[in-house]
């Protein structure tokens, strides 16, 4: 059973959300875990085929308005959103400075979370392409050149007993192999070196159980955060001209309903669905 400490820990992060009841919330990157609050999810690739990028594999749920767009090119309005979350996404993408200057000209405020280097050089995600330090109050991105930090390291992790000890002992610390950032405004981010883009490419069928946090307790948030989500009502829908400039997604007047969107550009070179 999980501890009260972790469900504690994950009811901090992902369940309490300092907004009030028709606040827009954005979630970047939302995966197949979008926060139970966000009204509006971003995520560049929400199919099936990009599962390796997502902690539990497949498709996203896209019970709510999904926009299939590049972080690092939103098209909404600028201070539309009331609150961004960004969790376990920046890691991914291929330019997280224009990621961090979109999330905070569409939001006024928000939370990201990255892991933090100390524990990814450990046992990380093969398709992060960064480690992810909080130096002072700037968020400093190194590029990866590997999979693993260390190879000798790696093949300790790769031992089934060493592995599932050693994540035991990160879930009961789990504070402490993150970085979680609650930003007013800007962030303060540095940049180093360019990222190994091939790494994104790792197959979903070769990433083996690398993830950090509690299934149980994953599982057991999960079920609240649904819950939760049921029981969301906004007092009036949402549409298209008070979120965005132009007509890229349909008609401006139409309500975003639940679903996937893609521009119009992009639904053209992709065909009819």
């Amino acid at each position: 059973m999980p501890s009260v400490k972790s469900l504690r820990t994950y009811a901090d992060r992902r369940l309490r959300i300092p907004v009030r009841r028709d606040d827009l919330v954005i979630d970047i990157g939302g995966g197949d875990q979008p926060h139970w609050r966000a009204d509006v999810i971003v995520d560049r690739y929400p199919e099936s085929d990009s599962g390796s990028q997502r902690f539990l594999g497949g498709s996203m749920r896209a019970d709510r308005p999904v926009f299939a767009v590049d972080a690092g090119d939103l098209p909404f309005r600028t201070g539309s959103f009331d609150y961004a979350v960004c969790s376990h996404t920046l890691e991914h993408v291929p330019d997280p400075i224009a990621a961090i200057a979109e999330m905070c000209r569409v939001a006024k405020r928000g939370y990201v979370e990255v892991p933090d280097v100390s524990m990814a050089k450990i046992q990380d995600f093969p398709t992060h392409l960064w480690w992810c330090s909080l130096e002072g109050d700037t968020l400093v991105f190194r590029a990866k050149s590997r999979r693993a930090f260390d190879q000798d390291i790696d093949r300790l992790m790769s031992e089934t007993s060493m592995r599932e000890g050693i994540l035991r002992l990160a879930n009961r610390n789990f504070d402490r192999c993150i970085i979680a950032l609650r930003w007013e405004g800007e962030i303060s981010v540095r940049v180093e070196g360019e990222p190994v883009l091939s790494l994104a490419e790792t197959p979903a069928e070769d990433l083996g159980s690398v993830g950090i946090g509690s299934e149980i307790t994953r599982s057991v948030m999960q079920r609240v955060a649904a819950r939760l989500w049921r029981h969301r009502r906004r007092s009036h829908p949402l549409q298209f001209r008070d979120l965005i400039d132009g007509a890229d997604f349909g008609t401006p007047t139409d309500p975003i309903v639940p679903g996937i969107i893609r521009r119009v550009s992009d639904e053209s070179s992709l065909g009819a669905d």
